[in-house]
């Protein structure tokens, strides 16, 4: 386990920093085909380098995407949460789940707490989901939480060739919606 940033709780999941243990589940689902909106699929050396850059943003910026448990099983099922590489086109909750995972909830359920993380603690004024057009599967995520499709952005290199439209919504907006 690591103790380097908070730990989220929801009614079914636990988000934590990234901890060595997370890399074999981290590592399946960098292999999946399901796998390719987040960059996937990956060799294992590939998935490695993506996970301790992700694990690193909690050191540097106090902050990244939180290893998502299922408090059940207490099984990995993926990352969700903050993540603002350099060039990014704005402060993003991002999600990726193991394929097991998908239809139960659980993206919307721990990106809501990540959300209001990000915007309570972090002091985010406006929350981004960079989300390529053909992913309808994330686009549902998003308008659950109420995000709207802001139109066609532009990653940093080496992903400006990745399609992405950029969903979001400001602080006023999230606190506004109907829960």
């Amino acid at each position: 386990m690591t103790d380097h940033g908070p730990t989220l709780e929801t009614a079914r999941l636990t988000l934590r920093p990234t901890a060595a243990e997370d890399f074999e589940g981290w590592a399946a689902l960098m292999a999946d085909e399901a796998s390719k909106f987040i960059g996937g699929p990956q060799a294992r050396s590939a998935a490695w380098r993506g996970f301790v850059s992700v694990a690193g943003a909690w050191t540097i910026q106090g902050y990244s995407m939180f290893s998502v448990i299922e408090k059940a099983t207490g099984r990995w099922i993926g990352r969700v949460g903050p993540w603002v590489p350099e060039g990014w086109p704005g402060t993003e909750v991002g999600w990726g789940l193991m394929k097991d995972a998908y239809g139960q909830g659980y993206a919307t359920e721990a990106a809501t707490a990540a959300i209001d993380w990000a915007f309570d603690t972090l002091g985010w004024t406006d929350v981004i989901h960079c989300i390529d057009p053909e992913n309808t599967a994330s686009q549902k995520v998003a308008q659950r939480l109420g995000s709207s499709n802001r139109g066609p952005g532009r990653l940093p290199a080496p992903l400006e060739a990745y399609p992405v439209d950029i969903w979001g919504q400001t602080r006023d907006q999230w606190r506004a919606r109907a829960r």
